[in-house]
C-alpha cells in the first residue's frame, strides 16, 4: 500500500470533479458517497477513500464487499449517536424509532454529551480500520468522560466484556431503556458499591478500557510508550487536553521501530473546553496545530471528523506513512526522529444533534431538559429522528463488522494493550551489605539490584522516568547500561538511540512513559518534593488497577517501583520547597494493597524492598529512599522479613512497656540512638522499624484485609499491653498516626514525632533539630508518656538544650 499521506485539498486540484466522476464510473461508490443520516462524505474523503479501495482491491479484496464495510460503518455511527443521546436524555428507547414523549425523559439528563457525539465516528472509524485491514489495533482515549460513545459501539456490536453482555444482552428496546437508565442513575448495590455497570468515564467494565481517562492530558503522554514492536496503537486525543498538560511534543523524539509498534495519534478538534473555545482555535485552528505539529516532528493531516471513513482513511494511511519513514530512515535517507503521524480530525462539538458547536454542546446540548421544556421535546425527537436506522439494518451493518474470526483476530475489546500478562520475572539475589555499620548508600544499592534485574530478563523492555540527575541520585551503573534515549545521541555521554531512560525535565512526561510500558519492567526516580507532581498519573494507574481487582481481574503489568530520593530530610539546604512528604502522605491514603508506600532504612532493605515490589502485578510502590551512605544496620534475613512483612523489631523485646517505632532511615539512627540510652540506663525497650505502614492499618475492605498483617504479626510485633509508645517518622506525624489507628494506645500512651514543616537552609541534622525530631526529642516525648523524669535517661546540659537553654546543635549531635 502506497501512503497518500498527508494530503489537502489544495494538492488535489478539481476536487470536485474528480469526486463526481468517481460516483459517476461506480454506482456502489455513489450509493456509499451519498451518505447516511447525519454521515456525510465530503469530496477529499471520497477521493481518499477511492485510492485506499484501488489498493485493497489490488490486494484480492472484493471492492463490493469493502464498500459494503464503508455504508455499514455509517449506519453503525448513526445508531450509536442515536443512543448516546439517549443515554444522555432518556429514561426509554423505542428501537422502531417512534417519538418519545415528555414523560419518557430524565429528571436530571448528565453526560459529556457533544464530546461523546464526536467520539462515535472517531470509534466506528477505527473498527473499520481494523475490518479494512484485518489487525485489531489497541486504543487509548484522552476524553474518558466521551464512554458513551465507546459503550454504545460496543454494545450494538456485542463486543462487550462479561459484565455489559450480561446487562445489555440484545437490542430490544427493553435492554436499550435498561442501558440509558443505567448511565448516571447514581445507585448503590447493597455493598454499598455503584450499581450500574455504566460510569461516567471509561470504567474496568468498558471493553478495551485501560484507564479511567478521568486526568485530561496523560494518554497525550503515554501513547508513544504503550505499543510495542509488531502491535498498532490508535490514541484518541483532546485539544482541551493539548493545553492543560504539556509535553506530549516529545513523542516523535521518543518512537523507535526497533521497539515499539505503529502508532497513530488523533486529535478530535472540536474547538470546545467546558464553557470556551480551545486555545488550539484561538490561536487559529486546525492549520495553526499543523505547523505546530510540523516544527515538534509530526506530519499531521486534517481529515473530516465526523465522518468514520475519514478516521479510517487516515489511520491505515498513518501507519503506512510510518512504515515509509522507517524503510527511509533505515535506507539512511533519513535520521531520527521520525515523523510521526498525526490525525487532526475537525467536527462542531456535538456534531449530529441540535446545539452542535454551542458551549452547552459539552454536556448537555439542548437549550432545556426534555421532560419540562417543549422545544427541547421537539428538538430532541427531530434529532434523534435523523439518527435513527431501523434495527434489520443495523443488524446486517454489526454483522459486517463481526468478522474476527474470519480474519482470525482477537475482538477489540481484547486488544493488546488490554490484555497484557506479564509472567513473573527472573529474580536475582539482592547485592548484600555486612551489616557492620560500614556507610553505604541505599540509592547505590538499588542500582545495583535493578541492574541485576534487568540483566536476569533481558526479553522485558525496560523504561526509566528520569526527571532527574540520575547520576545525583547515585544510579550510574542503571545509566551506564540502559542510557538516555535520545536521537543523536554524544558518543561522550550516556546517551543512546534504543536508550530506555526516558530523561525530561517534567515529572508528568517521564512517569508517562514508566506507566505506559505495562509489558516491561519500569522504575521511576525522582526528588521526592517533586514526585508530587506525578501524582494525578499514579493516582489513575492505582484507580483503575484497584477496579479490576474488585472485578475479579487482576492486573497483568508487573508492580512499579517510584523511587523518591534526595528526600525530605536530604534536602535540609534547599528551602521548603524542597521539604516535603507529600507524595507518600496521599499515597498511603489509597488502598494499601495496590498502592505501596515504603520506607527502607538502609542498602540491604532498599534492594530487598526494591525486588521484592516486582514479585507482584498491578502495584505503585512509592520507595522512600536516601541517596547519602548510611551505615548498614540489618542483615539479609532482616532485610528480606522487612520486605515481605512490612515491619521488624530491630533492638529489645516487644513485650517491654516502653516501644520506639522509626518509619525512615534517618528516623532509625535517630531512635537506634534513643534505645541506645535506654539500655545504657537499664530501661526495657524496644525498637521496632516499621517499613511498610500501610500493612498495619486498619482494613478498609477485604482485598486491603487479605494484605495487611494479621492481628497475630501485628500484636507479636506492637503489643496492646504496653506503657508507651512513641513514632518517629519521615512524614507528617498526624498524617502517620491517622493511618495506623491499630497501633493507637491512645493520647496519653502514643505519640508521633516527624516532619511540622519546619525548613528552610539547613543540614541534615539542622533539620532534624529543627522539627523535634532528633534521639533527644524522641526520649523527651517517650518519658511525658510514660510518667518518668526524663532527667533519668538524659544529662542536664540536654535536658537544658531541649529547654532552649542551650545550643541544640552543640550538645545533641546526631551519634555518638
Amino acid at each position: 500500500m502506497t501512503a497518500h499521506f498527508p494530503v489537502a485539498a489544495s494538492e488535489l486540484p478539481h476536487l470536485e470533479q474528480q469526486a463526481r466522476r468517481l460516483r459517476e464510473q461506480d454506482a456502489d461508490f455513489a450509493a456509499w458517497a451519498q451518505g447516511q443520516g447525519v454521515i456525510l462524505h465530503q469530496d477529499l474523503t471520497q477521493v481518499r477513500m477511492a485510492r485506499l479501495l484501488d489498493e485493497l482491491e489490488a490486494q484480492g479484496q472484493s471492492r463490493k464487499a469493502l464498500l459494503q464495510m464503508l455504508t455499514a460503518a455509517d449506519h453503525l455511527a448513526n445508531a450509536a449517536m442515536w443512543l448516546v443521546v439517549h443515554a444522555t436524555y432518556a429514561k426509554r428507547v423505542d428501537v422502531d424509532g417512534r417519538p418519545l414523549d415528555a414523560a419518557d425523559f430524565k429528571a436530571d439528563p448528565q453526560g459529556h454529551t457533544g464530546g461523546s457525539l464526536n467520539m462515535v465516528p472517531a470509534y466506528v472509524g477505527y473498527l473499520l480500520a481494523n475490518l479494512l485491514s484485518g489487525n485489531t489495533r489497541s486504543w487509548l482515549m484522552e476524553q474518558g468522560h466521551c464512554v458513551a460513545a465507546i459503550d454504545s459501539v460496543n454494545l450494538l456490536l456485542g463486543n462487550q466484556k462479561q459484565r455489559h453482555a450480561e446487562a445489555y444482552p440484545e437490542w430490544s428496546s427493553e435492554v436499550l431503556s435498561r442501558f440509558v437508565q443505567d448511565f448516571y442513575s447514581y445507585a448503590l448495590g447493597q455493598d454499598g458499591r455503584p450499581a450500574s455497570p455504566l460510569g461516567s468515564h471509561a470504567n474496568v467494565n468498558t471493553a478495551g478500557a485501560v484507564s479511567e481517562g478521568g486526568y485530561l492530558g496523560f494518554t497525550a503522554l503515554q501513547y508513544v510508550h504503550a505499543s510495542e514492536a509488531g502491535e498498532r496503537l490508535v490514541a484518541f486525543l483532546s485539544d482541551g487536553a493539548f493545553e492543560e498538560q504539556r509535553g506530549s511534543d516529545w513523542a516523535p523524539l521518543w518512537w523507535r521501530a526497533e521497539d515499539t509498534g505503529w502508532v497513530v495519534p488523533v486529535m478530535i478538534a472540536n474547538g470546545r473546553r467546558i464553557d470556551q473555545r480551545s486555545t488550539l482555535m484561538m490561536e487559529g485552528g486546525a492549520d495553526w496545530f499543523a505547523a505546530h505539529l510540523k516544527h515538534h516532528g509530526f506530519e499531521p493531516s486534517v481529515i473530516d471528523g465526523r465522518d468514520p471513513a475519514a478516521f479510517a482513511w487516515g489511520i491505515l494511511m498513518g501507519e503506512q506513512w510510518l512504515q515509509d519513514e522507517v524503510e527511509e530512515i533505515r535506507s539512511g535517507q533519513r535520521h531520527y526522529p521520525a515523523r510521526l503521524p498525526y490525525l487532526i480530525a475537525e467536527a462542531p462539538k456535538g456534531y449530529g444533534f441540535p446545539g452542535a458547536g454551542t458551549n452547552r454542546a459539552h454536556g448537555t446540548p439542548l437549550p432545556g431538559n426534555p421532560a419540562k421544556d417543549a422545544e427541547s421535546l421537539r428538538l430532541f425527537n427531530e434529532g434523534a429522528a435523523r439518527l435513527w436506522q431501523a434495527p434489520e439494518t443495523l443488524r446486517q451493518a454489526a454483522s459486517l463488522f463481526r468478522q474476527h474470526e474470519t480474519q482470525q483476530r482477537p475482538l477489540e475489546r481484547d486488544h493488546a494493550l488490554a490484555s497484557r500478562r506479564v509472567a513473573d520475572p527472573v529474580m536475582p539475589q539482592a547485592p548484600w551489605i555486612a551489616a557492620d555499620q560500614r556507610l553505604h548508600s541505599p540509592m547505590s544499592a538499588v542500582d545495583v539490584a535493578f541492574c541485576a534485574l534487568i540483566k536476569a530478563n533481558p526479553d522485558l523492555r525496560v523504561r526509566v522516568g528520569n526527571p532527574d540527575e540520575m547520576s545525583s541520585n547515585n544510579m550510574s551503573l542503571t545509566l551506564a547500561k540502559l542510557k538516555h534515549r535520545v536521537a543523536q545521541p554524544e558518543f561522550s555521554q550516556d546517551e543512546a538511540l534504543d536508550g530506555a531512560v526516558i530523561t525530561a525535565l517534567n515529572e508528568e512526561a517521564v512517569i508517562s512513559a514508566v506507566l505506559a510500558n505495562k509489558g516491561g519492567l519500569n522504575l521511576a526516580v525522582s526528588y521526592e518534593a517533586f514526585s508530587v507532581k506525578m501524582l494525578g498519573a499514579l493516582r489513575q494507574e492505582i484507580i483503575f488497577s484497584r477496579h479490576q481487582i474488585e472485578a475479579g481481574e487482576q492486573p497483568g503489568w508487573r508492580s512499579v517501583p517510584v523511587i523518591s530520593s534526595s528526600h525530605l530530610w536530604e534536602n535540609g539546604k534547599n528551602e521548603q520547597s524542597h521539604q516535603d512528604s507529600t507524595l507518600a502522605e496521599a499515597l498511603l491514603g489509597e488502598m494499601s494493597d495496590v498502592s505501596r508506600v515504603i520506607f527502607p532504612a538502609d542498602a540491604n532493605s532498599a534492594a530487598a524492598a526494591l525486588l521484592e515490589v516486582y514479585r507482584h502485578t498491578g502495584q505503585i510502590a512509592n520507595l522512600i529512599i536516601p541517596k547519602r551512605a548510611l551505615p548498614s544496620v540489618l542483615s539479609p534475613e532482616q532485610s528480606t522479613q522487612l520486605a515481605e512483612q512490612g515491619a521488624l523489631c530491630v533492638a529489645g523485646d516487644p513485650a517491654a512497656p516502653l516501644q520506639l517505632v522509626a518509619v525512615g532511615a534517618y528516623q532509625l539512627q535517630q531512635a537506634m540512638r534513643a534505645w541506645q540510652r535506654l539500655d545504657e540506663r537499664g530501661e526495657k525497650a524496644s525498637l521496632v522499624y516499621l517499613q511498610e505502614p500501610g500493612r498495619f492499618r486498619i482494613p478498609r475492605d477485604g482485598h486491603e484485609a487479605d494484605w495487611v498483617a494479621t492481628a497475630a504479626e501485628r500484636e507479636a510485633l506492637f503489643p496492646a499491653g504496653i506503657q508507651a509508645r512513641v513514632f518517629l517518622t519521615h512524614t507528617r506525624p498526624e498524617v502517620l498516626l491517622g493511618h495506623l489507628r491499630s497501633l493507637d494506645l491512645g493520647v496519653d500512651k502514643t505519640a508521633a514525632l516527624g516532619y511540622i514543616n519546619r525548613g528552610g537552609t539547613l543540614d541534615v541534622h539542622g533539620l532534624l533539630l529543627a522539627n523535634r525530631c532528633s534521639w533527644a526529642h524522641l526520649l523527651q516525648q517517650l518519658a511525658q508518656l510514660a510518667g518518668r523524669d526524663a532527667a533519668d535517661w538524659m544529662e542536664a546540659d540536654e535536658l537544658a538544650a531541649l529547654k532552649g537553654q542551650r545550643h541544640l546543635t552543640e550538645l545533641l549531635p546526631l551519634a555518638r
